[in-house]
């Protein structure tokens, strides 16, 4: 699976203007609806989701990363949105530090290995420096695509 399968271009936020978790996962979320991916009567739903997910366990996973991530029954196909932060966002992580990176994604409730490969392929990206450093220095769309593109490629290759 590669990342430009599920990550929704019009929901990438290379300027995340939120310093905390809620508020992050909130604009985010409204990128999705503007993106068109997702319904936005479903918007406090998901947002509601995701954070109680959140309490249970911080998917800020160290190296400046998040990736919050809710199955839901209304979402039929699957969809990510990506936001860069210059200021860092508060996410509780692991680690304590803040998070500059946040791949937050929306999964159909009925596909549980498109979930896990979604998943799976975020995390093998995300644990290249290089990936992360890239990522966190771009900042427009554009660039968050093509390091996208550069990473499906590579993903092609090896």
């Amino acid at each position: 699976m590669k990342l430009s399968e599920f990550v929704v271009p019009e929901a990438i936020v290379p300027q995340l203007e939120s310093t905390q978790r809620d508020d992050a996962v909130a604009e985010l979320v409204d990128a999705l609806i503007g993106g068109g991916a997702v319904a936005e009567s479903l918007r406090d739903d998901l947002i509601r989701m995701i954070i109680e997910r959140e309490k249970r366990g911080s998917t800020g996973f160290g190296k400046g990363v998040a990736v919050p991530h809710v199955k839901h029954v209304e979402i039929k196909r699957m969809a990510a949105a990506v936001g860069v932060s210059q200021k860092g966002v508060d996410f509780n992580a692991l680690d304590t530090a803040p998070v500059y990176t946040v791949v937050l994604l929306l999964s159909p409730e009925d596909k549980p290995d498109e979930h896990l490969q979604a998943m799976e392929n975020i995390f093998s990206h995300l644990q290249k420096d290089t990936f992360r450093r890239f990522l966190r220095q771009a900042n427009d769309v554009a660039a968050v695509l093509d390091l996208f593109q550069e990473a499906d490629n590579q993903q092609l290759q090896g």
